[in-house]
Protein backbone atom coordinates (compact mmCIF):
# COMPACT_ATOMS: atom_id res chain seq x y z
CA UNK A 1 0.00 0.00 0.00
CA UNK A 2 3.13 2.50 1.05
CA UNK A 3 4.30 1.98 -3.02
CA UNK A 4 0.62 2.32 -4.26
CA UNK A 5 0.76 6.01 -2.02
CA UNK A 6 4.39 6.90 -3.23
CA UNK A 7 3.59 6.38 -7.10
CA UNK A 8 0.01 8.48 -6.21
CA UNK A 9 2.31 11.21 -4.68
CA UNK A 10 4.43 11.61 -7.92
CA UNK A 11 1.69 13.00 -9.77
CA UNK A 12 1.19 15.00 -7.11
CA UNK A 13 4.31 16.95 -7.66
CA UNK A 14 3.63 18.56 -10.91
CA UNK A 15 7.39 19.32 -11.91
CA UNK A 16 7.68 15.78 -10.74
CA UNK A 17 5.27 14.65 -13.48
CA UNK A 18 5.91 16.85 -16.32
CA UNK A 19 9.55 15.26 -15.78
CA UNK A 20 8.75 11.74 -15.74
CA UNK A 21 5.83 12.55 -18.74
CA UNK A 22 8.25 13.95 -20.96
CA UNK A 23 11.07 11.11 -20.31
CA UNK A 24 8.37 8.62 -21.36
CA UNK A 25 7.78 10.49 -24.38
CA UNK A 26 11.48 10.67 -25.92
CA UNK A 27 11.57 7.20 -24.72
CA UNK A 28 8.48 6.31 -26.93
CA UNK A 29 9.96 8.04 -29.71
CA UNK A 30 13.46 6.24 -29.45
CA UNK A 31 11.51 3.12 -29.67
CA UNK A 32 9.47 4.31 -32.84
CA UNK A 33 12.51 5.13 -34.47
CA UNK A 34 13.71 1.58 -34.04
CA UNK A 35 11.32 0.11 -36.01
CA UNK A 36 11.98 2.59 -38.99
CA UNK A 37 14.16 0.97 -41.77
CA UNK A 38 16.95 2.29 -43.35
CA UNK A 39 16.07 3.27 -46.96
CA UNK A 40 17.51 0.77 -49.33
CA UNK A 41 17.70 -2.09 -46.98
CA UNK A 42 15.28 -5.15 -46.10
CA UNK A 43 15.65 -5.27 -42.74
CA UNK A 44 13.01 -8.35 -41.95
CA UNK A 45 15.36 -10.61 -44.13
CA UNK A 46 18.78 -9.18 -43.13
CA UNK A 47 17.66 -9.65 -39.51
CA UNK A 48 16.67 -13.42 -39.62
CA UNK A 49 19.89 -14.02 -41.74
CA UNK A 50 22.09 -12.42 -39.20
CA UNK A 51 20.54 -14.19 -36.00
CA UNK A 52 21.12 -17.64 -37.69
CA UNK A 53 24.82 -16.69 -38.58
CA UNK A 54 25.52 -14.44 -35.54
CA UNK A 55 24.09 -16.01 -32.84
CA UNK A 56 24.67 -15.18 -29.52
CA UNK A 57 27.43 -12.21 -30.82
CA UNK A 58 24.49 -10.79 -32.37
CA UNK A 59 22.49 -10.93 -29.43
CA UNK A 60 24.97 -9.89 -27.62
CA UNK A 61 25.18 -6.57 -30.00
CA UNK A 62 21.53 -6.13 -30.33
CA UNK A 63 20.90 -5.93 -26.44
CA UNK A 64 22.35 -2.56 -26.62
CA UNK A 65 20.14 -1.11 -29.42
CA UNK A 66 16.94 -2.84 -28.68
CA UNK A 67 17.05 -4.98 -31.52
CA UNK A 68 17.79 -1.72 -34.35
CA UNK A 69 21.13 -3.34 -35.07
CA UNK A 70 20.17 -7.00 -36.37
CA UNK A 71 17.03 -4.89 -38.67
CA UNK A 72 19.19 -2.68 -39.69
CA UNK A 73 16.99 0.22 -38.67
CA UNK A 74 18.15 4.26 -38.12
CA UNK A 75 18.80 3.72 -34.75
CA UNK A 76 20.98 0.73 -35.75
CA UNK A 77 24.45 2.04 -33.91
CA UNK A 78 22.26 2.87 -30.79
CA UNK A 79 23.91 5.10 -28.39
CA UNK A 80 27.01 2.78 -28.24
CA UNK A 81 29.63 5.21 -30.36
CA UNK A 82 28.71 8.13 -28.06
CA UNK A 83 29.50 5.86 -24.74
CA UNK A 84 32.88 5.09 -26.86
CA UNK A 85 33.20 8.91 -27.74
CA UNK A 86 33.05 9.64 -23.84
CA UNK A 87 35.84 6.28 -23.05
CA UNK A 88 38.47 8.19 -25.44
CA UNK A 89 37.67 11.63 -23.58
CA UNK A 90 37.85 10.20 -20.25
CA UNK A 91 40.73 8.28 -21.15
CA UNK A 92 42.52 11.86 -23.08
CA UNK A 93 41.95 13.88 -19.93
CA UNK A 94 44.47 11.64 -17.96
CA UNK A 95 46.92 11.77 -20.30
CA UNK A 96 46.68 15.31 -22.15
CA UNK A 97 47.42 17.77 -19.19
CA UNK A 98 45.68 20.64 -21.86
CA UNK A 99 42.61 18.35 -21.55
CA UNK A 100 42.94 17.03 -18.03
CA UNK A 101 43.12 20.83 -17.09
CA UNK A 102 39.96 21.49 -19.23
CA UNK A 103 38.18 18.93 -17.09
CA UNK A 104 38.74 20.84 -13.78
CA UNK A 105 37.45 24.09 -15.29
CA UNK A 106 33.84 23.35 -13.82
CA UNK A 107 30.88 24.30 -16.16
CA UNK A 108 32.82 26.11 -19.09
CA UNK A 109 35.09 22.59 -19.05
CA UNK A 110 32.65 20.67 -18.89
CA UNK A 111 30.67 22.10 -21.66
CA UNK A 112 33.81 22.13 -24.08
CA UNK A 113 34.47 18.08 -23.33
CA UNK A 114 30.70 17.23 -24.13
CA UNK A 115 31.27 19.21 -27.14
CA UNK A 116 34.46 16.97 -28.33
CA UNK A 117 32.40 13.97 -27.10
CA UNK A 118 30.07 14.72 -30.02
CA UNK A 119 32.15 15.62 -32.60
CA UNK A 120 34.16 12.32 -31.29
CA UNK A 121 30.93 10.17 -31.41
CA UNK A 122 30.40 11.83 -35.32
CA UNK A 123 33.63 10.74 -35.94
CA UNK A 124 32.74 6.68 -35.08
CA UNK A 125 29.07 6.51 -36.21
CA UNK A 126 30.41 7.02 -39.75
CA UNK A 127 33.39 4.78 -39.31
CA UNK A 128 30.85 2.26 -38.38
CA UNK A 129 28.33 2.61 -40.62
CA UNK A 130 30.17 3.07 -43.52
CA UNK A 131 31.52 -0.87 -42.13
CA UNK A 132 28.24 -1.97 -41.97
CA UNK A 133 26.75 -0.78 -45.43
CA UNK A 134 30.14 -2.36 -47.28
CA UNK A 135 29.16 -5.78 -44.62
CA UNK A 136 25.42 -5.59 -46.01
CA UNK A 137 26.59 -5.43 -49.32
CA UNK A 138 28.50 -8.98 -49.04
CA UNK A 139 26.31 -10.76 -47.37
CA UNK A 140 24.55 -13.40 -49.40
CA UNK A 141 25.30 -11.81 -52.85
CA UNK A 142 23.77 -8.24 -51.66
CA UNK A 143 20.64 -9.87 -51.74
CA UNK A 144 19.18 -7.87 -48.41
CA UNK A 145 20.07 -3.87 -50.70
CA UNK A 146 18.10 -3.35 -53.98
CA UNK A 147 20.96 -0.54 -54.81
CA UNK A 148 24.38 -1.68 -54.35
CA UNK A 149 27.32 1.02 -54.68
CA UNK A 150 28.79 4.22 -53.34
CA UNK A 151 25.41 5.84 -53.21
CA UNK A 152 23.83 3.22 -50.98
CA UNK A 153 26.93 3.47 -49.12
CA UNK A 154 26.77 7.27 -48.30
CA UNK A 155 22.97 6.77 -47.90
CA UNK A 156 23.20 4.44 -45.19
CA UNK A 157 26.35 5.99 -43.34
CA UNK A 158 23.99 9.40 -43.16
CA UNK A 159 20.93 7.53 -41.94
CA UNK A 160 23.02 5.92 -38.99
CA UNK A 161 25.48 8.71 -38.26
CA UNK A 162 21.80 10.97 -38.03
CA UNK A 163 19.94 8.26 -35.75
CA UNK A 164 23.18 8.50 -33.39
CA UNK A 165 23.29 12.03 -33.02
CA UNK A 166 19.39 12.16 -32.67
CA UNK A 167 19.68 9.39 -30.42
CA UNK A 168 22.66 11.24 -28.60
CA UNK A 169 20.20 14.49 -28.54
CA UNK A 170 17.71 12.53 -26.73
CA UNK A 171 19.80 11.70 -23.92
CA UNK A 172 20.75 14.74 -23.10
CA UNK A 173 17.32 16.45 -23.11
CA UNK A 174 15.83 13.14 -21.04
CA UNK A 175 18.98 14.14 -18.14
CA UNK A 176 18.43 18.27 -18.28
CA UNK A 177 14.54 18.34 -18.75
CA UNK A 178 13.19 14.51 -17.60
CA UNK A 179 14.41 12.35 -14.66
CA UNK A 180 17.39 9.60 -14.43
CA UNK A 181 20.30 9.72 -16.76
CA UNK A 182 18.78 9.86 -20.40
CA UNK A 183 21.96 7.98 -21.73
CA UNK A 184 21.82 5.10 -19.59
CA UNK A 185 17.58 4.95 -19.85
CA UNK A 186 18.11 4.74 -23.45
CA UNK A 187 20.09 1.92 -23.14
CA UNK A 188 17.70 0.54 -20.85
CA UNK A 189 14.64 0.86 -23.06
CA UNK A 190 16.46 -1.08 -25.87
CA UNK A 191 17.01 -4.02 -23.18
CA UNK A 192 13.47 -3.90 -21.44
CA UNK A 193 12.05 -3.50 -25.15
CA UNK A 194 13.36 -6.91 -25.87
CA UNK A 195 12.37 -8.75 -22.49
CA UNK A 196 8.76 -9.50 -24.24
CA UNK A 197 10.09 -11.66 -27.29
CA UNK A 198 12.56 -13.34 -24.81
CA UNK A 199 9.86 -14.54 -22.94
CA UNK A 200 7.66 -15.41 -25.36
CA UNK A 201 10.76 -17.13 -28.09
CA UNK A 202 11.46 -19.11 -24.00
CA UNK A 203 7.77 -20.34 -23.71
CA UNK A 204 8.14 -21.34 -27.77
CA UNK A 205 11.46 -23.45 -26.63
CA UNK A 206 9.70 -25.18 -23.83
CA UNK A 207 6.59 -25.82 -26.47
CA UNK A 208 8.62 -27.32 -29.01
CA UNK A 209 10.71 -29.77 -26.66
CA UNK A 210 13.71 -28.01 -27.11
CA UNK A 211 14.28 -26.30 -23.83
CA UNK A 212 13.27 -28.43 -20.48
CA UNK A 213 10.31 -27.10 -18.49
CA UNK A 214 12.66 -27.71 -15.38
CA UNK A 215 15.63 -26.12 -16.54
CA UNK A 216 13.84 -23.80 -17.79
CA UNK A 217 11.92 -22.87 -14.22
CA UNK A 218 15.75 -22.92 -12.95
CA UNK A 219 16.62 -20.09 -14.98
CA UNK A 220 13.79 -17.95 -13.78
CA UNK A 221 15.17 -18.82 -9.99
CA UNK A 222 18.79 -17.90 -11.39
CA UNK A 223 17.26 -14.60 -12.61
CA UNK A 224 14.93 -13.71 -9.64
CA UNK A 225 18.46 -14.70 -7.16
CA UNK A 226 21.00 -12.09 -9.53
CA UNK A 227 18.47 -9.27 -9.33
CA UNK A 228 18.50 -10.11 -5.68
CA UNK A 229 22.13 -9.79 -5.26
CA UNK A 230 22.60 -7.25 -7.81
CA UNK A 231 20.46 -4.84 -5.83
CA UNK A 232 22.39 -6.27 -2.45
CA UNK A 233 25.88 -5.05 -3.65
CA UNK A 234 24.64 -1.83 -5.56
CA UNK A 235 23.48 -0.75 -2.11
CA UNK A 236 26.46 -2.29 -0.15
CA UNK A 237 28.52 0.03 1.69
CA UNK A 238 31.69 0.30 3.73
CA UNK A 239 31.50 2.86 6.08
CA UNK A 240 34.40 4.38 7.48
CA UNK A 241 33.95 6.21 11.38
CA UNK A 242 34.54 9.90 11.31
CA UNK A 243 34.92 12.08 14.46
CA UNK A 244 34.76 15.85 14.38
CA UNK A 245 36.70 17.75 17.35
CA UNK A 246 34.78 19.83 18.95
CA UNK A 247 35.15 24.02 18.61
CA UNK A 248 34.11 26.73 21.06
CA UNK A 249 32.58 29.60 18.88
CA UNK A 250 31.55 32.09 21.27
CA UNK A 251 29.15 30.28 23.60
CA UNK A 252 28.03 27.68 21.46
CA UNK A 253 30.08 24.45 21.45
CA UNK A 254 30.34 22.96 17.28
CA UNK A 255 31.40 19.66 16.66
CA UNK A 256 31.90 16.60 18.64
CA UNK A 257 29.80 14.49 16.70
CA UNK A 258 30.27 10.69 15.25
CA UNK A 259 29.66 10.07 11.57
CA UNK A 260 30.61 7.89 8.93
CA UNK A 261 32.08 8.13 5.13
CA UNK A 262 30.22 5.78 3.37
CA UNK A 263 32.17 4.16 0.29
CA UNK A 264 30.25 1.77 -2.14
CA UNK A 265 31.49 -1.41 -3.16
CA UNK A 266 30.43 -1.06 -6.48
CA UNK A 267 31.37 2.82 -6.94
CA UNK A 268 31.81 2.53 -10.60
CA UNK A 269 28.05 0.81 -10.67
CA UNK A 270 26.91 -0.33 -14.50
CA UNK A 271 29.88 2.34 -16.33
CA UNK A 272 32.48 -0.82 -16.32
CA UNK A 273 30.36 -3.26 -18.27
CA UNK A 274 28.86 -0.35 -20.69
CA UNK A 275 32.50 0.32 -21.34
CA UNK A 276 33.81 -2.62 -21.61
CA UNK A 277 31.24 -3.74 -24.04
CA UNK A 278 31.55 -0.38 -26.18
CA UNK A 279 35.17 -1.46 -26.75
CA UNK A 280 34.66 -5.02 -27.93
CA UNK A 281 31.79 -3.82 -29.94
CA UNK A 282 33.62 -1.81 -32.19
CA UNK A 283 36.23 -3.78 -33.30
CA UNK A 284 33.46 -6.70 -33.83
CA UNK A 285 30.88 -4.89 -35.90
CA UNK A 286 33.34 -3.83 -38.32
CA UNK A 287 35.21 -7.04 -38.16
CA UNK A 288 32.03 -9.09 -38.56
CA UNK A 289 31.21 -7.45 -41.94
CA UNK A 290 34.32 -7.29 -43.85
CA UNK A 291 34.27 -10.91 -45.93
CA UNK A 292 38.43 -11.47 -45.08
CA UNK A 293 38.95 -14.84 -43.78
CA UNK A 294 41.53 -13.65 -41.25
CA UNK A 295 39.40 -10.76 -40.02
CA UNK A 296 36.21 -13.21 -39.84
CA UNK A 297 38.23 -15.10 -37.94
CA UNK A 298 39.12 -12.38 -35.38
CA UNK A 299 35.07 -11.41 -34.82
CA UNK A 300 34.46 -14.87 -34.12
CA UNK A 301 37.17 -15.04 -31.29
CA UNK A 302 35.08 -11.68 -30.01
CA UNK A 303 31.74 -13.74 -30.06
CA UNK A 304 30.82 -14.09 -26.41
CA UNK A 305 31.42 -17.76 -24.84
CA UNK A 306 34.87 -17.73 -26.15
CA UNK A 307 38.13 -17.80 -23.88
CA UNK A 308 39.52 -15.00 -26.12
CA UNK A 309 36.38 -12.94 -25.56
CA UNK A 310 36.01 -13.70 -21.51
CA UNK A 311 39.40 -12.76 -21.03
CA UNK A 312 39.16 -9.46 -22.96
CA UNK A 313 36.04 -8.66 -21.12
CA UNK A 314 36.59 -9.13 -17.95
CA UNK A 315 40.01 -7.58 -17.72
CA UNK A 316 38.64 -4.52 -19.42
CA UNK A 317 35.85 -4.78 -16.43
CA UNK A 318 38.52 -4.79 -13.81
CA UNK A 319 40.46 -1.73 -15.37
CA UNK A 320 37.63 0.36 -15.36
CA UNK A 321 36.53 -0.26 -12.55
CA UNK A 322 39.60 0.93 -10.71
CA UNK A 323 39.97 3.90 -13.84
CA UNK A 324 36.03 5.27 -13.62
CA UNK A 325 36.48 5.36 -9.58
CA UNK A 326 39.61 7.34 -9.42
CA UNK A 327 37.72 9.70 -11.60
CA UNK A 328 34.76 10.17 -9.73
CA UNK A 329 36.25 9.38 -6.09
CA UNK A 330 39.87 11.39 -4.69
CA UNK A 331 40.84 10.34 -1.26
CA UNK A 332 43.60 12.72 -1.24
CA UNK A 333 40.81 15.75 -1.87
CA UNK A 334 38.60 13.79 1.00
CA UNK A 335 41.07 14.24 3.72
CA UNK A 336 41.62 17.41 2.60
CA UNK A 337 37.92 18.08 3.19
CA UNK A 338 38.07 15.92 7.04
CA UNK A 339 40.89 18.36 7.93
CA UNK A 340 39.83 21.04 6.79
CA UNK A 341 36.58 20.66 9.23
CA UNK A 342 37.91 18.86 12.11
CA UNK A 343 37.31 15.75 10.92
CA UNK A 344 39.85 12.33 11.29
CA UNK A 345 39.22 8.88 11.55
CA UNK A 346 40.42 7.29 14.89
CA UNK A 347 43.57 5.74 14.99
CA UNK A 348 44.56 7.94 11.49
CA UNK A 349 46.14 10.84 11.26
CA UNK A 350 45.24 13.73 9.33
CA UNK A 351 46.65 14.01 5.51
CA UNK A 352 48.35 11.66 3.77
CA UNK A 353 47.57 9.24 6.43
CA UNK A 354 43.89 9.93 6.13
CA UNK A 355 44.42 9.67 2.24
CA UNK A 356 46.24 6.57 2.45
CA UNK A 357 43.51 4.95 4.70
CA UNK A 358 41.00 5.66 1.70
CA UNK A 359 42.65 5.01 -0.88
CA UNK A 360 43.50 1.30 0.89
CA UNK A 361 40.12 0.79 1.36
CA UNK A 362 38.69 1.66 -1.70
CA UNK A 363 41.37 -0.42 -3.63
CA UNK A 364 40.05 -3.75 -1.56
CA UNK A 365 36.47 -2.73 -2.01
CA UNK A 366 37.31 -1.59 -5.84
CA UNK A 367 38.34 -5.31 -6.27
CA UNK A 368 35.47 -6.97 -4.49
CA UNK A 369 33.06 -4.93 -6.89
CA UNK A 370 34.98 -5.44 -9.97
CA UNK A 371 34.71 -9.47 -9.20
CA UNK A 372 30.79 -8.78 -8.33
CA UNK A 373 30.50 -7.13 -12.13
CA UNK A 374 32.80 -9.44 -13.66
CA UNK A 375 30.44 -12.55 -12.08
CA UNK A 376 27.36 -11.21 -13.43
CA UNK A 377 28.87 -10.20 -17.09
CA UNK A 378 29.82 -13.63 -17.89
CA UNK A 379 26.47 -15.72 -15.81
CA UNK A 380 25.55 -15.68 -19.68
CA UNK A 381 28.46 -17.29 -21.01
CA UNK A 382 28.32 -19.98 -18.05
CA UNK A 383 24.44 -20.92 -19.49
CA UNK A 384 24.90 -21.27 -23.10
CA UNK A 385 28.38 -23.13 -22.68
CA UNK A 386 27.66 -26.01 -19.88
CA UNK A 387 23.69 -25.94 -19.14
CA UNK A 388 22.60 -25.37 -23.19
CA UNK A 389 20.63 -22.83 -23.08
CA UNK A 390 19.81 -21.93 -26.13
CA UNK A 391 19.03 -18.05 -25.59
CA UNK A 392 21.20 -15.19 -24.86
CA UNK A 393 20.30 -14.38 -21.45
CA UNK A 394 22.19 -11.40 -20.38
CA UNK A 395 23.89 -10.94 -17.00
CA UNK A 396 24.98 -7.47 -18.08
CA UNK A 397 21.36 -6.32 -19.21
CA UNK A 398 19.51 -7.27 -15.98
CA UNK A 399 22.67 -5.35 -14.23
CA UNK A 400 22.21 -2.75 -16.02
CA UNK A 401 18.03 -2.63 -15.95
CA UNK A 402 18.50 -2.79 -11.90
CA UNK A 403 21.27 -0.68 -11.88
CA UNK A 404 19.43 2.25 -13.37
CA UNK A 405 16.20 1.49 -12.29
CA UNK A 406 17.36 1.96 -8.78
CA UNK A 407 19.41 5.60 -9.89
CA UNK A 408 15.86 6.85 -11.62
CA UNK A 409 13.54 5.71 -7.92
CA UNK A 410 16.46 7.03 -6.04
CA UNK A 411 16.18 10.84 -8.29
CA UNK A 412 12.52 10.44 -7.86
CA UNK A 413 12.50 9.57 -3.75
CA UNK A 414 14.83 12.89 -3.64
CA UNK A 415 11.75 14.62 -5.77
CA UNK A 416 9.40 13.29 -3.04
CA UNK A 417 11.00 13.70 0.42
CA UNK A 418 12.42 17.29 -0.78
CA UNK A 419 8.53 17.96 -0.48
CA UNK A 420 7.88 15.93 2.83
CA UNK A 421 5.80 13.37 0.76
CA UNK A 422 6.79 9.84 1.89
CA UNK A 423 9.01 8.07 -0.83
CA UNK A 424 9.41 4.47 -1.96
CA UNK A 425 10.63 3.12 1.81
CA UNK A 426 9.54 3.85 4.83
CA UNK A 427 13.15 4.00 6.20
CA UNK A 428 16.09 5.51 4.42
CA UNK A 429 16.30 6.33 0.74
CA UNK A 430 17.32 4.22 -2.34
CA UNK A 431 21.03 5.05 -2.82
CA UNK A 432 21.16 5.13 -6.27
CA UNK A 433 24.92 5.45 -7.77
CA UNK A 434 27.33 8.28 -8.19
CA UNK A 435 28.57 9.60 -11.72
Amino acid sequence: MSIVNSFQNIFRIAELKSRILFTLALLAVYRIGAHIPTPGINGEELSKFLMERGGALMGFFDMFSGGALSRATIFALGIMPYISASIILQLLTVVIPALGKLAKEGESGRKKITQYTRYGTVVISIVQSIGIAVGIESMNQGAFIQNPGWSFRLLTMITMTSGTAFLMWLGEQITERGIGNGISLIIFAGIVARFPNAVIGSVSLVRAGELHLILMLLVVVMMIAVIAIIVYVERGQRKIPVQYAKRVVGRKVYGGQSTHLPLKVNTAGVIPPIFASSIIMFPATIAGFIPIPWVQSMSRQLAPGTVFYTLVYVSMIFFFCYFYTSIIFNPVDMADNLKKYGGFIPGVRPGQKTSDYIYRVLTRITFGGAVYLSAVCILPDILRGYFNVPFYFGGTSILIVVGVALDTISQMESHLVTRSYEGFLKKGRVRGRKG
